[in-house]
């Protein structure tokens, strides 16, 4: 096999980067406007660069089967409507570092999932990467006071934790769909109609909420955070990230995803000014330890 240009590295770092910093701006924009309209705005703009890549690299979007309509039309009911009602409410109660280190547990949930619904075999040292990623987010929700939960769960466990919990098992969600449901289509086309799906889920709440939109709150930083969101969070960071699963493979790929929860909570400290607790810095390093051992060890 031939050795992947440099560039293809630079362009996962920055899809990390990006991953990274869709944290910041849902924060932004979740203290400013309603969830649905903030979330709509985000997949108006991502759908419309997606129908253009789509022509631009496929020349349009295949006509769908029976079964690949409910099949997109799960994966935009879960990775993009309830995955951004559930992130975006996070983030209005929860800072986006921590909110950034829960949802690197989604592959260890994914894989979780899998073990228990289809039966995939674990081996010793994925479990043991399954139980090391679970005890760093339980020092994270904790803040380091794991003894609090045995007296208390509320104390440690807030409505932003909860939502981030949803979020991580409506993302599982759509990557199980994705993985099992999607059989001949290409990944721009599957993922544009699971948008267009959860673009037409996000309108039909969007317009619930109109009443509850104050104008004067759409300033540049909000509307810049949902283009963000939208071209560099969601258009770019795919399109980069399946060209580096198609030059290096997927498992070295995903190797990447470690840095997203990283990225996350430097930004949150540089851009927001959040604090980064101890408890956050040792429980996301061994989430991110787990993740990699879960990952990185072959099927046995």
């Amino acid at each position: 096999m031939s050795k992947a240009p440099l560039s293809v590295y630079l362009k996962l770092v920055c899809v990390a980067l990006f991953w990274g910093g869709t944290f910041i701006a849902g924060r932004i924009v979740s203290t400013e406007i309603p969830h649905m309209i903030a979330a709509a705005g985000r997949f108006l703009v991502a759908c419309v660069f997606l129908l253009l890549l789509a022509w631009r690299v496929e020349g349009g979007l295949p006509k769908l089967t029976r079964q690949q309509k409910h099949a997109t039309f799960g994966l935009g009911a879960t990775g993009i409507f309830l995955y951004n009602i559930c992130f975006l409410a996070a983030l209005e109660r929860m800072p986006a570092g921590r909110s950034a280190l829960f949802v690197s547990l989604s592959p260890i949930v994914t894989a979780l999932a899998m073990a228990i619904l289809f039966r995939e075999r674990l081996g010793f040292l994925k479990w043991l990467g399954i139980a090391i990623a679970f005890v760093g987010a339980a020092v994270v929700i904790t803040r380091g006071d794991l003894l609090s939960v045995a007296h208390d769960i509320s104390s440690a466990m807030g409505a932003g934790e909860l939502f981030m919990l949803g979020a991580v098992a409506s993302w599982t969600a759509y990557t199980i769909l994705g993985k099992h449901a999607l059989k001949g289509l290409s990944p721009i086309a599957a993922t544009t109609y699971a948008s267009l799906w959860g673009l037409l889920l996000l309108c039909m709440g969007a317009v619930n909420q109109l009443p509850l939109l104050d104008t004067a709150k759409l300033t540049w930083q909000v509307l810049s955070a949902i283009a963000f969101l939208g071209v560099f969070g969601t258009v770019i960071g795919f399109v980069w990230y399946y060209e580096g699963v198609k030059a290096i493979g997927p498992a070295r790929t995903a190797v990447f995803n470690n840095l997203v929860p990283v990225f996350g909570v430097s930004l949150s400290a540089l851009l927001l000014n959040e604090a980064i607790l101890i408890s956050m810095v040792l429980g996301g390093l061994l989430v991110i330890a787990g993740v990699s051992l879960t990952n990185r060890t072959p099927p046995e």
